[in-house]
């Protein structure tokens, strides 16, 4: 029933989006969605300010007017009668055009609404008046027809606008892919080719400055990008060789070569203009309510109305067209105008907002369900955690040292190798000395000169091995027992140091899960490590809740378990192993640096892989959902004031609405909840 089914159809989502990428727009000379409703706000706009010419000799020519301004006299000539029809007829036709056709339309689908309340007001009027012109007695509602016309169309021009600015962001995320790009030959030629004709494993030069033109992995060349535009992320990240990169994101200071993973619609950036518009176009719990609503404001507005013209002939002996008066002007301010806009544009504000943030809603009934969220379950690695080794805890042996030396230490000796272990040390310490001598010690760790010493750092089988005695045995059996790897540094053959390393847990969990449990939400961890990883990640960040060594298989299971506590459950996760819990979920989240599986099994996807989003999501959903249903309550309740007062309750106290000052209440009603979808903040 609601104005986005009606016959001009600027619903933001029944378009095809195949050609949303800018470089599709050029190659193809396709119009997009934009340009749709482009044109659609333009005919609004021309058919508003054609008719508003046409209403003022229609004003001059009206009797009642011509009395209001003291001219009837003067304004009267043979045939003004006929001129004031023709004028009328005009408005009436080409003013009226959207909601006759949109009448037909309805009729057509056995759904009558908001078009076929307005075509009948405007029948009533334009056929009532036109009968008295040839010779019925009577007054002629020629100016109401054309006032009443000409509010409709500037309340449609108005709210397209909108709908239109809502669903820009679409286009923006559209226009950020470049047109061009530097392909390498392979005679290592450059030339400037389409970005339409990229194909995977073509070699490209991004100069400094540039936007990236696909989806691809560094192969050469170091610099900072800027993804803010893409994931939300206002700091640039540093990039170099192995590295991924997403089209659209914007090239710093260095100059890079890379060759394309993905291209047209496999793209991030194509991705997200999907999910957005899947998100767009999924109805909503919400929008069903607002249907229902629509549906029977028509009924009762067609009731009211008929009970109006009933009431003032049979019981009050007012003349015909008083009566008719008060009918139409019941029917035209019960329109749901304002309903058939309240959540759409919520919905479309919602969408663009959160994907400009990082939220990307595939399923809008799941985002719904967000605000009832009770308990939390999140995958440990690469979720809760970096998913990648990490040096968690230093113990020191020797005055003489401190922890940044220590560590500088392992890291110049680690450089050279290449195991997990290694890399976590490396990467733990931003300095490094000159490594002479390296050798592998198989099995147990890595040796070299720094600064004419003999370092090592072993596994604690080399410590037995030689008989080298630890000092506080108790702390490092204490970090064995929360499933960390120990390793020890000798220098010159001296027990030195020892790191605890481990999956690094992200600075933002901690807050993410802190704010959480502020808002009652009970919060769990699911993962494949053993019970003391799983205790320690769980005892840092506080969990109420956590399930170790659950095998892959599983994980469905714990969500259900969880479930059959009565609670509404989200899942968190990334891997390919978290797609049959997302699914299981009530409302599955995925983290975008996660696997395709799990971000097509989730209905939202977390761009910049933050804990934190989890709170902005529910934070958010709550603040549509209350959008939702203050633009309900606004759309629907004013007129349990407006219709008796167009009926005409007042009447004796000398309170009358006339069709025109109805309209012009209904269409305020549509502002303001076009201004309050818009006011939506994240």
């Amino acid at each position: 029933m609601e104005h986005h089914n009606d016959s001009h159809k600027h619903d933001l989502h029944k378009h095809n989006h195949d050609d949303m990428k800018h470089h599709d727009h050029k190659a193809n000379g396709k119009h997009n969605h934009h340009d749709h409703h482009a044109h659609m706000v333009e005919d609004f706009k021309k058919r508003f300010w054609i008719s508003l010419i046409f209403t003022i000799p229609i004003l001059l020519l009206s009797p009642l007017i011509q009395e209001l301004i003291g001219l009837k006299d003067s304004l009267n000539f043979t045939g003004d009668l006929y001129l004031l029809f023709a004028l009328s007829s005009f408005v009436f036709f080409y003013g009226g055009y959207p909601f006759l056709k949109g009448l037909i339309d309805e009729l057509k689908k056995k759904q009558p609404g908001m078009m076929t309340l307005i075509a009948l007001a405007i029948s009533v009027a334009y056929f009532y008046s036109a009968a008295v012109v040839f010779g019925v007695r009577g007054e002629v509602f020629f100016w109401e027809l054309a006032t009443l016309i000409d509010i409709m169309l500037l309340g449609h021009w108005i709210e397209m606008r909108s709908v239109m600015g809502a669903s820009k962001a679409l286009e923006e995320l559209a226009k950020l892919m470049p047109d061009e790009a530097h392909q390498i030959k392979d005679n290592g030629d450059v030339v400037d080719v389409s970005v339409a004709k990229l194909k995977h494993q073509d070699k490209l030069l991004i100069k400094p400055g540039e936007k990236i033109p696909a989806d691809g992995r560094i192969f050469e060349g170091k610099t900072s990008i800027n993804e803010a535009m893409i994931t939300g992320e206002s700091k640039p990240v540093s990039k170099g060789e192995g590295d991924e990169v997403i089209g659209g994101s914007i090239n710093g200071e260095g100059s890079l070569k890379i060759v394309v993973e993905k291209t047209g619609d496999e793209t991030f950036l194509s991705q997200v203009v999907k999910m957005v518009k899947e998100a767009q176009e999924s109805k909503s719990k919400t929008q069903n309510l607002a249907n229902k609503a629509a549906f029977w404001l028509t009924i009762i507005a067609i009731t009211a109305g008929a009970v109006t013209m009933f009431s003032w002939l049979m019981f009050t002996g007012q003349s015909f067209n008083f009566a008719l008066t008060r009918t139409v002007t019941v029917m035209v301010i019960t329109c749901p105008h304002a309903l058939g806009l309240a959540i759409p544009l919520v919905v479309a504000v919602s969408t663009a907002l959160s994907a400009k943030h990082g939220l990307l809603i595939r399923n809008r009934t799941a985002f719904e369900n967000a605000r009832n969220i009770q308990a939390i379950i999140f995958d440990k690695t690469g979720t809760l955690t970096k998913g990648e080794f990490g040096v968690t805890d230093t113990i020191l042996f020797d005055n003489n040292i401190d922890e940044k030396e220590a560590l500088k230490l392992a890291a110049t000796v680690e450089s050279e190798s290449e195991h997990p272990i290694a890399s976590g040390i490396v990467k733990s310490s931003e300095e490094k000395y000159e490594l002479k001598e390296f050798n592998s010690i198989p099995g147990k760790g890595a040796e070299g000169k720094v600064k004419g010493n003999d370092v090592k750092v072993v596994s604690p089988g080399y410590l037995k091995e030689h008989n080298i005695k630890v000092k506080d045995e108790e702390k490092i059996n204490k970090l064995s027992g929360e499933g960390k790897t120990v390793v020890h540094l000798l220098v010159d053959n001296k027990l030195t140091a020892s790191f605890a390393l481990a999956d690094i847990i992200r600075e933002e969990s901690k807050e993410a899960i802190k704010q959480l449990k502020e808002m009652g939400i009970k919060t769990m961890m699911l993962t494949g490590d053993n019970k003391q990883v799983a205790k320690w990640v769980a005892d840092q960040l506080g969990l109420d809740d956590y399930f170790a060594e659950v095998l892959p298989d599983k994980k469905s299971e714990k969500v259900k378990e969880v479930q059959g506590r009565g609670m509404v459950v989200a899942m968190t996760g990334d891997g390919v192993n978290d797609a049959p819990a997302l699914a299981q979920a009530n409302i599955g989240i995925a983290i975008g640096a996660g696997t395709d599986v799990a971000v097509e099994t989730a209905d939202i996807i977390l761009v910049r892989s933050n804990p934190k989003d989890v709170v902005s999501l529910i934070k958010f959903a709550k603040a549509t959902y209350n959008k939702m249903i203050q633009n309900l309550i606004w759309a629907t309740g004013y007129n349990v004031i407006a219709i008796p007062l167009a009926a005409g309750v007042l009447f004796s106290y000398g309170i009358v609405l006339s069709p025109a000052v109805g309209a012009v209440f209904m269409s305020l009603s549509t502002v303001i909840v076009a201004i309050n979808a818009k006011l939506l903040k994240v």
